[in-house]
């Protein structure tokens, strides 16, 4: 078992940015329409801005504000499928027998965001980038919480995922909308009332229905109702989530 505590957060979603937003949504959630919208990001300059990738830009977005600028803190990158738009770019150029492009190649390996995020930040500290499946989320928070104990004051993980072009319908299909959460996570012995979640995880056996949100928003979801806890299983796996 882990306790994690959460100092703060930000999340991004076709029309939900703000705290409001997203407490409507928790309080009757649904799918979004995805238009390819994409956040301002306006803690970058403008050149910068353009040569972000969507996925980067809502990493970017959620992230900024819970990181000040003098500040060093160690970065966890979580997503299950990456940079799927670059990838499908690339395996055309492959199959179109064209030369690839070094900077695309570069852009679009796992911890290009990572990378990116230190480079336009000057953060200088430790970086992961980690893909699970769907319970990635749950994943992060572990690699989050080693980064704590191994004397962290705090630590910024995020979870994004973008809908992928329409190539991967039917292969990917936990996504139902781009979405970008950050979380600002602290050790667990500083008291701060409703903060304090402990994650434990068993073994799951049986048939429960698949939870229908990513991870990440369902936990956002609880945080916004102040559910005393929560549940997330998947395949042999089950994560469960109990507010100190």
């Amino acid at each position: 078992m882990i306790a994690l505590r959460i100092e703060q957060w930000r999340a991004w979603a076709p029309g939900v940015a703000t705290e409001e937003a997203w407490l409507a949504w928790a309080q009757s959630p649904r799918v979004l329409a995805d238009q390819q919208e994409q956040p301002e990001c306006l803690s970058l300059p403008p050149m910068q801005r353009r040569r972000l990738s969507r996925l980067a830009r809502m990493t970017m977005e959620v992230a900024s504000p819970l990181c000040g600028d003098d500040e060093q803190l160690p970065f966890v990158f979580a997503s299950r499928h990456g940079e799927t738009t670059r990838t499908l770019d690339l395996l055309g150029d492959v199959a179109g027998e064209q030369p690839l492009s070094p900077t695309q190649f570069g852009l679009s390996v796992h911890n290009a965001i990572a990378g990116q995020w230190s480079l336009l930040r000057g953060q200088r500290g430790e970086s992961v980038a980690i893909a699970g499946e769907a319970d990635t989320f749950e994943h992060a928070m572990l690699e989050a919480s080693t980064l704590l104990a191994a004397g962290a004051p705090s630590v910024l993980a995020v979870i994004a995922e973008e809908v992928p072009p329409d190539a991967y319908d039917g292969w990917i299909t936990d996504v139902p909308f781009s979405y970008a959460v950050a979380l600002r996570l602290g050790c667990a012995d500083v008291a701060m009332p409703g903060s304090t979640w402990q994650l434990d995880l068993d073994r799951h056996d049986g048939d429960t229905p698949p939870c229908p949100w990513p991870h990440a928003l369902d936990f956002l979801r609880a945080m916004q109702t102040a559910a005393p806890s929560l549940q997330h299983a998947w395949k042999r796996r089950r994560w469960q989530w109990q507010r100190s």
